[in-house]
């Protein structure tokens, strides 16, 4: 199924006592967000902790969303550095009756245009029937797409390569790819973003903004003037001062306890820097379980 203009959660994933993959939870968090006016969810991106999740966890996640009635509105991160395992991930989610997914090259290796081209090439080789948006995120994998790349990969793969979520923001504002999904990473990019001809956003603070970030989108299309953008940034440049992945849990661990759990080497936020965010969005009226733009 063709992925679609709009907004989308870099979805949490939640743990067990143990450390392992609550994947029930998991599910529930993301459908929750749909609910909430999300146009879809990513499971398995970077703020799902994609690299540190086993990829046995991630297929028995996979497998739980072959009869999920919102399983049209879920995109796979693959999140392995392995090509293979990549592959084979994706192939269990096609399985599945997913064929959508967000990949991004490899992290620690140092390699050129051509090696990240050389990637998806062999990944689409094997896998044809996928439908990939890019990840570009120089600050975790090291490497950042060119205009010229993504524009040859679009060329040679119209029917694979659909996207891109730019969150290293070198490419939202210059890519001019007829038909090409545009997803900056950041509530701060959305409006520009949409002003311009992006498609909408895929960012890790929309688990905490869905409907506010929806409102947005859907006030810019219906040419509405924008009553929440400004809020919206505001609580983004407040999370951008700490890891995401320990401000969302820590945050989320005001709604239930089982968000306290985080997979190392992360952590939640020290006490001090808990208490520092939470007075910063205190001021700006947000609020765990009543961040809803009414």
């Amino acid at each position: 199924m063709a992925i679609k203009k709009g907004i989308y959660a870099a979805s949490m994933s939640i743990f067990n006592q143990d450390l392992s993959l609550d994947i029930a939870s998991t599910i529930k968090h993301s459908e929750s967000l749909i609910k909430e006016g999300l146009h879809g969810t990513i499971f398995f991106g970077s703020t799902g902790c994609a690299q540190l999740i086993s990829s046995k966890e991630k297929k028995k996640l996979i497998d739980k969303l072959n009869n999920n009635k919102l399983k049209d509105h879920f995109i796979v991160g693959t999140g392995d550095n392995a090509l293979n395992e990549n592959i084979e991930l994706m192939k269990h989610s096609l399985s599945n009756g997913i064929d959508r997914f967000l990949l991004m090259p490899p992290a620690y290796y140092k390699y050129d245009d051509e090696g990240a081209y050389s990637f998806y090439a062999n990944v689409i080789q094997k896998v044809p029937e996928s439908k990939i948006i890019l990840y570009n995120f120089e600050k975790l994998c090291g490497y950042k797409f060119s205009v010229q790349i993504v524009e040859k990969l679009v060329d040679n793969f119209p029917k694979q390569i659909v996207g891109i979520k730019d969150s290293t923001y070198n490419l939202y504002d210059v890519l001019k790819i007829p038909n090409f999904l545009i997803f900056p990473g950041s509530e701060t990019k959305l409006l520009k973003g949409l002003q311009i001809g992006n498609s909408g956003i895929i960012s890790a603070i929309c688990n905490v903004t869905a409907s506010m970030s929806r409102k947005v989108y859907d006030d810019f299309n219906n040419k509405k003037t924008q009553v929440f953008n400004k809020k919206l940034c505001a609580v983004r440049k407040i999370f951008d001062n700490y890891n995401l992945i320990s401000g969302l849990h820590s945050f989320m661990s005001y709604e239930h306890k089982k968000y306290k759990i985080i997979l190392p080497p992360l952590s939640l936020l020290s006490q001090e820097q808990e208490k520092e965010m939470m007075s910063k969005l205190k001021e700006l009226e947000f609020f765990p379980e009543k961040n809803i733009a009414a």
